[in-house]
């Protein structure tokens, strides 16, 4: 067993080297990720103002309706929130797989505190300890030289 492949059964939130759309992972997931990458597209933000200018072409010359006014303000709002959560999800994942290699790297180096690889989940007081104290170690490295 190589260092890639080191603990991958028995960790389920480990993140695994095949594309977004690799089946471990749920559907909605996938859907959300494939969402991401299409929103984050430069053609996407051309085609949202082309639609921005034609919409707002089309109620210059129908005198605003205010009807219309109320449609576009709603499918913005629903479109916002919606691009909120997929940008959450991607964001939260791609945290989550961030935190997986650090780990992986600190169980690796024999001088690390292993009581870091869970500090995410530790009291706030105790990461603000734990700041503190590298905050001083910083201090004292830097007066050292």
């Amino acid at each position: 067993m190589n260092g890639g492949e080191k603990g991958q059964a028995s960790d389920p939130d480990r993140v695994g080297l095949g594309s977004p759309e690799e089946p471990s992972r749920s559907l909605i997931s996938r859907w959300l990720s494939k969402a991401d990458r299409y929103a984050s597209r430069p053609l996407t933000a051309v085609l949202v103002i082309g639609a921005a200018v034609i919409w707002i072409a089309i109620s210059v010359a129908a005198g605003f309706p205010s009807r219309w006014e109320i449609v576009f303000q709603s499918v913005v709002a629903a479109v916002t929130l919606a691009i909120v959560f997929v940008i959450q999800h991607t964001q939260a994942r791609y945290q989550r797989a961030t935190q997986r290699k650090l780990d992986e790297i600190l169980l690796t180096m024999s001088e690390t505190d292993n009581s870091l690889l869970a500090l995410e989940h530790a009291p706030d007081e105790e990461l603000r300890a734990t700041g503190h104290r590298h905050r001083q170690v910083r201090q004292d490295t830097v007066r050292d030289r």
